[in-house]
């Protein structure tokens, strides 16, 4: 029987699917954690009669830039994460990294809800930061390479949804959480999850693309047996596609295959940008990389309630929620169109979208169109949820050969990462900087975001052979 007739999980193998998702579920649950937060935690709303509570401050006085200090950290701990993920994955294995992403998680949430002062605050996050970047390199790999061929595109969306619902969840829990009191119990609630994924790992079985290459063969076939219901003999005549699904690859009788390609020493960054062999899947993921974070998500996801502050300004969390949930149905389609319209073709629809909205939500800040910009945001972040957000996940490890993929990855996420932070700190300036002062030009900022991201998915496609 081949990869292919391998349509999907076991029961046990769909548990393994939502075990390794519970770290990009983190990436998205910190990366949002702090928006509602905010108040209560910097002292702004205060509890004047219970300064402590439980023997902790109910606040943590802090400047707004103080404030933002805690907030990027974040984003240098998921730098540095991803950095290092190659090194991780490789040599404790992608079970092994996922049960480092816990511990990271877990302790430095921990710390988070703990803290008592500033100093601590910014330990909490980076170490937060460190397991958020190392897991957004491990989700997709991981999940590569425990699909059956018939679903793994399908399942690649996942990783996006599961960041998705991690940022819903904590714009939720804001509502009822965010109080004096209670502020902390999100970051418990985040470290109790982590420990709890740490105490089931045992029950978790490695990647067999992993066991593969280290030589185990025995328990590569036992663990795809556990995943997949049987063992399943890869059959491919097309040397570039048989390269792209030898994750999948089990059957003994591939094992001539295996000890010539399966088994080569995984290749670290330096190597990877030396090779000229790998120059064009390195460029690709660098460009799909770019393309995501250029596109002006996480600008618009930070600031939403800034750029619609003067319109709606009693409104300004329900609309970062009703955004999220947007985010959030948006990310179904692509889990059921991945295979039937392509992942280039859907990368160009999503783009396409994104550029019109925002060409309208310039238009519409220029113009004093309230509800021209604020359409425009959603179908932006819609746009953005079908193509944009997942598909950079999903073709990782599908450009990139089993020796090279963590190394792609991790320069893929870090410039991911590198391009979030410096997004997310020039955008207000830059809006200020183009309006020079008159409000009705505060739009212009998105005509620039327009024109990056057309040049940008220019690069993408002539690269990207799917």
């Amino acid at each position: 029987m081949t990869s292919e007739s391998a349509h999907t999980f076991t029961k046990y193998g769909w548990l393994v699917c939502l075990w390794v998702l519970t770290v990009s579920f983190q990436y998205g649950y910190h990366t949002s954690a702090l928006n509602q937060l905010q108040a209560v935690l910097t002292c702004k709303i205060a509890d004047t009669t219970t300064p402590m509570y439980y023997g902790l401050p109910t606040c943590i006085p802090m400047s707004d830039a103080t404030f933002s200090v805690v907030t990027s950290i974040y984003t240098l701990g998921g730098f540095f994460g991803s950095l290092s993920a190659n090194i991780v994955m490789d040599r404790y294995g992608r079970k092994g990294a996922s049960r480092l992403s816990a511990v990271l998680t877990a302790a430095g949430s921990a710390v988070f809800g703990l803290s008592s002062s500033v100093g601590p605050l910014i330990l909490g996050r980076f170490l937060v930061g460190l397991a958020a970047g190392l897991g957004i390199c491990l989700c997709p790999i991981y999940l590569s390479e425990i699909a059956p061929a018939k679903i793994k595109g399908n399942l690649g969306v996942l990783t996006q949804l599961a960041i998705v619902i991690g940022i819903m969840v904590t714009q939720g829990m804001g509502f009822g959480l965010a109080t004096p009191r209670q502020w902390r119990l999100v970051l418990f609630i985040s470290s109790g999850i982590s420990i709890f994924q740490y105490l089931i790992s045992p029950f978790v079985v490695e990647s067999p693309s992993y066991l593969n290459r280290k030589g185990l063969v025995d328990q590569e076939k036992s663990v795809i047996r556990r995943l997949w219901g049987e063992i399943h003999r890869v059959s491919r005549t097309d040397p570039e596609e048989r390269d792209s699904e030898e994750p999948l690859l089990s059957d003994s009788d591939s094992a001539t295959e295996r000890l010539s390609t399966g088994r080569q020493p995984a290749m670290t960054i330096p190597q990877v940008f030396a090779s000229t062999e790998l120059r064009q899947p390195l460029l690709t993921i660098i460009a799909a990389m770019t393309s995501q974070q250029i596109s002006g998500i996480n600008a618009v996801l930070y600031y939403s309630n800034d750029i619609l502050s003067q319109s709606l300004p009693e409104l300004a969390s329900y609309v970062s929620l009703a955004i999220t949930i947007v985010n959030f149905f948006m990310t179904f389609p692509p889990i059921f169109l991945i295979e039937r319209v392509g992942r280039k073709q859907l990368i160009q629809l999503s783009v396409a979208g994104a550029l019109l909205s925002h060409l309208a939500v310039g238009y519409g800040l220029n113009s004093d169109l309230v509800t021209l910009s604020s359409i425009a945001i959603t179908t932006f972040v819609m746009s953005f949820a079908f193509g944009l957000g997942p598909i950079p996940f999903v073709i990782i490890s599908e450009v990139a050969p089993p020796h090279a993929v963590s190394a792609i990855s991790s320069v893929g996420l870090s410039l991911n990462w590198s391009s979030n932070f410096v997004i997310g700190l020039i955008f207000l300036p830059l809006r200020n900087f183009l309006a020079n002062g008159d409000p009705m030009k505060e739009g212009r900022v998105f005509y620039l975001f327009a024109a990056a991201l057309f040049c940008s998915t220019l690069w993408f496609s002539k690269l990207y052979r799917g």
